[in-house]
């Protein structure tokens, strides 16, 4: 599935991924490939994301995740380095 992590700054990451958690205002939870769609508000937390070679975590501080035909947008309030 494609990701995407978007600040109103700057475009944070892009690319494939097998798997992301996010920290849902109700919980972490995952999404893999062809999850059902889905918006959810996202709070204070780490994004995590894993690929083939490639397993990366970004702290955000709040924002909204979309999920539609294994495209992921994470619109982050921002980041904290």
């Amino acid at each position: 599935m494609y990701l995407e992590i978007i600040t109103p700054e700057k475009k944070v990451f892009e690319g494939d991924v097998n798997i992301a958690t996010f920290p849902g205002t109700d919980g972490s939870f995952q999404v893999m490939n062809d999850h059902a769609p889905l918006v959810s508000l996202l709070k204070d937390g780490t994004v995590s994301y894993k690929a083939k070679d490639l397993a990366q975590e970004v702290h955000i501080t709040g924002g909204v995740v979309e999920v539609l035909k294994n495209k992921v947008i994470v619109l982050a309030d921002g980041i904290v380095y």
